[in-house]
């Protein structure tokens, strides 16, 4: 941060504008230690309230992990070294 408060401006590759539906137009940054989102095509600013386990933005690359649900036919297999011998 610089002496303003404030942070760098990054742009978030793939990230789409919320109010023009522009691609690779957000920067994200810090202001007052309160982290914002902008547009830089149509001026759209935004309070972002990231949570600690939330600090990547929801892009066309990057998108949260869903949570997998177990599959009943999985089976463990354990490989056995065949140079080891009982």
């Amino acid at each position: 941060m610089n002496e303003s408060g404030k942070s760098k401006r990054r742009f978030i590759a793939g990230a789409v504008c919320p109010r023009c539906k522009e691609m690779d137009t957000i920067v994200v940054y810090r202001e007052e230690g309160v982290d914002h989102r902008a547009c830089v095509s149509c001026d759209f600013v935004d309070r972002a309230n990231f949570t600690p386990a939330e600090q990547e933005l929801t892009t066309r690359v990057h998108r949260p992990a869903e949570p997998a649900a177990p599959d009943p036919n999985l089976q463990v297999v354990r490989i056995l070294d065949p140079s080891k011998k009982k």
